[in-house]
C-alpha cells in the first residue's frame, strides 16, 4: 500500500477510535473502570502516529489495532460484564456469564502475535518460521501473564472497587481462562492470517 494511503487508514482509523472513545467517556458504568480500560488506547496512538513515518504498520496490523481498541472502549464504557454483546451471546448460547470478556483477552492475543510476526519479521530478528510462530506465542503470554499481573495488582490495591475492572463474575479461574484465551487467540492469528499478513509485508518498502 502506499504511503499516502497508508496515512490515510492510520487517520480514519484514529479519528474513528477517538470518536469512539469520546463518546464512551460521556457516561461510563464507572468512571474509574472506565479509565483503566481505555489507557491503552489512549497510549497505542500516539505511539502509531509517532512511529507512521519510520516504520509504518502493514494495513492489516493498523486494521487489527483499531479494532481491538474499539472492543476495549466498549468493555471500559459498560464494564465487561456488562456489554450488550455479551448479554447477547450468554442468552443466545446459555453460557453461565457474559463472555464479552473472553473477547478482550483472545484479541489480546490476536493482535500482538502479529504485531510480533511483523516486528520480529521486518527487524529480521528470527530466522526460521517454527522460532517465529514460537517466540510470537511467548511474547503473547508475556502480555497477558503482564496483563493478570497488572489487574492483581488493582485489586489489591483497590479492593472491592476493583470487581469491575476485573471481571471475574464469580469465576475463581478467571486469570488462567483469560490467558488461556489469549493463547488461543495467538494460535488463530497464526493459523489463518500468516499467508495474508506476508502479502503485505511484502509491498511494504525496503528498509
Amino acid at each position: 500500500m502506499p504511503e499516502a494511503a497508508t496515512h490515510r487508514l492510520l487517520a480514519i482509523g484514529s479519528v474513528l477510535t477517538l470518536l469512539l472513545l469520546a463518546i464512551s467517556g460521556l457516561q461510563p458504568y464507572d468512571r474509574a473502570t472506565w479509565v483503566m480500560e481505555t489507557l491503552p488506547v489512549m497510549l497505542v496512538l500516539p505511539v502509531l502516529w509517532a512511529s507512521a513515518r519510520r516504520f509504518p504498520l502493514t494495513p492489516l496490523l493498523y486494521a487489527l489495532i483499531f479494532l481491538h481498541c474499539a472492543v476495549l472502549i466498549a468493555g471500559g464504557a459498560y464494564t465487561y460484564a456488562r456489554v450488550p454483546l455479551g448479554d447477547w451471546l450468554q442468552d443466545a448460547f446459555t453460557l453461565a456469564r457474559n463472555p464479552y470478556d473472553k473477547i478482550g483477552h483472545f484479541f489480546q492475543g490476536l493482535v500482538p502475535a502479529v504485531a510480533a510476526r511483523e516486528i520480529f519479521l521486518r527487524r529480521r530478528v528470527v530466522n526460521g518460521r517454527a522460532w517465529l510462530a514460537f517466540l510470537c506465542v511467548c511474547v503473547v503470554m508475556t502480555v497477558s501473564a503482564g496483563y493478570e499481573l497488572l489487574e492483581w495488582a488493582a485489586a489489591v490495591a483497590m479492593g472491592q472497587s476493583a470487581d469491575e475492572f476485573l471481571g471475574l463474575q464469580g469465576d475463581e479461574w478467571d486469570a488462567q481462562s483469560d490467558m488461556l484465551t489469549a493463547f488461543i487467540g495467538a494460535l488463530t492469528a497464526l493459523a489463518t492470517l500468516t499467508a495474508w499478513h506476508d502479502r503485505q509485508l511484502a509491498r511494504l518498502p525496503r528498509g
